[in-house]
């Protein structure tokens, strides 16, 4: 699993008095960053490889500011070119958001997928999310 501290902002907070919800999905990413170091080591995007198809997110309990939330990020499953990432947000000890998201390892200047290299595949699945039986 790959641990984030996020402090959340108070520009990030809503009219209602809570994170609002478009805020989520980007603290989703800010917690994938070492698997885009897995990837791409200098995070340059002239070498990027990660592209993002398909993502998810259940909303299940109000997040607020004033206290740091926690973003967990596991590898749900890994495939020939593609990875599906399994992700919770914490506060106050409580799941409050919870998502999936699918990576596709892609060559920009070839313009197709490409099989994720056997050792990246490796450090990948040291963090695989335990699937409920």
């Amino acid at each position: 699993m790959f641990e984030k501290l996020i402090d959340p902002r108070v520009s990030e907070t809503d009219g209602a008095g809570h994170i609002n919800n478009t805020v989520i999905p980007i603290w989703f990413e800010s917690g994938r960053d070492e698997i885009f170091k897995l990837f791409t080591p200098s995070l340059s995007f002239e070498d990027w490889k990660c592209v993002i198809i398909k993502m998810n997110v259940d909303f299940v309990g109000q997040l607020y500011y004033g206290e740091p939330v926690q973003v967990k990020t596991w590898i749900y499953e890994v495939g020939n070119s593609s990875f599906e990432v399994y992700e919770e947000i914490h506060q106050r000890g409580q799941v409050c958001a919870k998502g999936r998201a699918t990576y596709v390892n892609f060559n920009f200047e070839k313009q197709k997928s490409e099989p994720i290299p056997e050792n990246i595949k490796y450090l990948l699945e040291k963090h695989l999310y335990e699937k409920e039986n």
